[in-house]
């Protein structure tokens, strides 16, 4: 291997040849002109991303890198073990031992690819596990045979990433980026890997609102938790919130993601933050808990929509079964088509205790977890336990295509074990669904957006905690916990003879007593707010005398019908009107027949 040269050039030297921040994705994304050819477009992101994260953690240990050097030789010779001196030396949570970086590989064209694995070997643990996640020594060595390492590496060594230059909100927005263009090109959901920032920004100022005072006391120190971490996004945004309030707080980020890539980018984000990465787990949350004693103060979530649990079935059952409520899965499981409840259930389980401060969290859930399954189903199971455990705070609609893989209709869950006064026993709808504003340019099935004075107008519906309207159509309803209860009962009638008689059972405990006709058997949902007898002397006896209820099979079930509290119905236009339109429309096709018959 020839000499490398070892001179750092100056950071602030580096940051004046920086390409503009805004067309910084841009910028990256003229690396896949390198690419092609040699790599299919849906496989761009394997080189992009890591060598994205690469050249951030090169520019972020840049200026303390001589020191570090400094530092492990006189700790070596000292034979001390140098790591906590190395830390300190890079005043980050990471360091690199080589002498190299992406501008001094340039150096020595000939032997790149051996540099370039030489420089990845030199950082510390948890940085070297984000490039084995990215398998990125596979793509070093693919580069290398096409010839296209040394000039991939030259582009990137010429892009600042520099916390001063692209801030931590600026490079996660970049990230978030690049995923969706390379899900896109791959036929991938992108969606799966973030949340749209203005929809974080909503939640974490639902979260945090109710505890404003708190959060502002000196030195205080809060966790914060997502079990869908993706690329960190939700973290960041709340770690950006919490540091406006009160610079002096510290809040503890905590995570696990399934997707290796995102993990890996979430995990590098967390690294320059200078938070404990030993706190972001990989792998699949539900089925392989990463932290499954820890109890959280906040926590957000954005899981995947409509996405079935089959493969992890059996564990997931078997926790349900042999833990019940010890588990995370008491409450009952839903349908294996949409998991979506299961991580509802999974955030319930990491609730601190109400006596020790409790905890509050956000959940981005579809229409179906609202009503889905009928009395006794699991989905009515799970929406019991929450309500008749009064956890449920408020749930926000959502405007429809503000998700970059989807365009239905979302609902932000708020759910809490330390419930203020005013809203215990009760639970907040807001329909947010009008506010929005049109995209410029849509983005993926992304063709709307929350602006800033949405996200305000919707946290003060939400802090106010009172019914209200927006040109005369409803926008905030406020239901007491058992409004969104019933009870379905079983009416029965009896079966009849060729006579018309009623036939009685002949043994049994029911002997001489009428048997019911399956054939007419029938059921009815009761509101909880109902006494079920006045309700089937109302509503069924006058229709059959001959009726009666089996109270053995009735069940407690409980739905949340959004829509249906907020629907306003506008009465159809008066028929005279609509006539008057008609006739001038025909009157207009009859002149222009005539004209052209002429």
């Amino acid at each position: 291997m020839t000499n490398v040269p070892t001179a750092v050039a100056s950071a602030a030297t580096a940051r004046a040849s920086a390409p503009p921040t805004p067309n910084l994705s841009a910028f990256i994304w003229s690396v896949a002109d390198l690419l092609r050819g040699d790599y299919r477009q849906s496989e761009y992101g394997k080189v992009i991303l890591p060598f994205t994260v690469l050249r951030r953690l090169d520019c972020v240990l840049e200026p303390t890198k001589a020191a570090v050097l400094a530092e492990l030789e006189k700790r070596t010779k000292a034979g001390l073990n140098p790591e906590p001196f190395l830390l300190k030396a890079a005043d980050q949570s990471f360091y690199n031992t080589s002498k190299l970086d992406l501008r001094t590989l340039l150096g020595d064209q000939d032997h790149i690819a051996e540099n370039l694995r030489s420089y990845l070997q030199a950082f510390s643990p948890a940085v070297r596990d984000i490039f084995e996640r990215f398998d990125f020594h596979t793509q070093i060595d693919r580069l290398d045979k096409a010839g296209l390492l040394y000039l991939v590496t030259e582009k990137f060594a010429t892009i600042d990433l520099h916390p001063d230059v692209v801030s931590n909100a600026q490079m996660g927005t970049v990230f978030e980026e690049l995923i969706r263009r390379f899900a896109e090109l791959s036929n991938e959901t992108a969606g799966e890997h973030f949340t749209p920032r203005e929809v974080i920004r909503l939640m974490v100022n639902l979260l945090f609102i109710e505890d404003d005072e708190a959060l502002t006391k000196p030195g205080v120190v809060r966790s914060i938790y997502d079990p869908t971490a993706g690329t960190g996004g939700m973290l960041s945004v709340a770690g950006e919130h919490l540091a406006e309030i009160n610079p002096e707080a510290r809040l503890v980020m905590l995570g696990q993601e399934l997707n290796d890539e995102s993990y890996a980018i979430c995990k590098a984000d967390m690294l320059i933050k200078g938070q404990d990465v030993s706190n972001i787990f990989a792998g699949n949350t539900l089925s392989n808990d990463g932290l499954p004693a820890t109890k959280f103060d906040y926590m957000l979530s954005n899981p995947p929509f409509g996405v079935e649990w089959k493969k992890i079935e059996k564990e997931v059952r078997r926790e349900h079964e042999q833990k019940g409520f010890d588990g995370r899965f008491g409450p009952g499981l839903p349908r294996v088509s949409d998991g979506s409840l299961l991580f509802l259930m999974h955030l319930l389980s990491k609730m601190r205790p109400a006596k020790d401060g409790g905890s509050r969290f956000g959940i981005v859930l579809n229409g179906s977890p609202l009503f889905t399954g009928g009395a006794g189903s699991g989905e009515s199971e799970i929406r019991r336990y929450v309500l008749e455990n009064d956890l449920l705070e408020a749930i926000i609609a959502l405007p429809t295509d503000l998700f970059y893989n989807t365009g239905i209709a979302t609902y932000v869950w708020i759910v809490s074990n330390r419930k203020p006064a005013p809203r215990k026993g009760k639970v907040q709808l807001i329909d947010a669904s009008a506010m929005w504003q049109k995209m410029r340019k849509s983005l993926g099935s992304k063709r709307k957006e929350i602006s800033a004075a949405h996200i305000d107008e919707i946290t003060r519906l939400f802090g106010a905690f009172e019914e209200a309207t927006c040109d005369g159509k409803p926008i905030s309803k406020i239901f007491r916990n058992e409004h969104f209860g019933y009870r379905t009962i079983t009416v029965e009638r009896p079966e009849r003879d060729e006579q018309g008689n009623v036939v009685l059972a002949a043994k049994g405990k029911a002997k001489g007593k009428p048997v019911p006709d399956s054939a007419l058997r029938d059921t009815e949902n009761v509101p909880l707010t109902e006494s079920v007898e006045a309700y089937f002397e109302r509503e069924v006896k006058p229709h059959a005398p001959d009726a009666w209820i089996d109270h053995e099979k009735t069940k407690v079930g409980y739905e949340i019908p959004f829509n249906r509290h907020f629907y306003v119905f506008t009465p159809p236009r008066p028929l005279a009107e609509i006539d008057a339109e008609l006739k001038v429309v025909t009157d207009r096709i009859v002149k222009m027949i005539g004209e052209l018959s002429q």
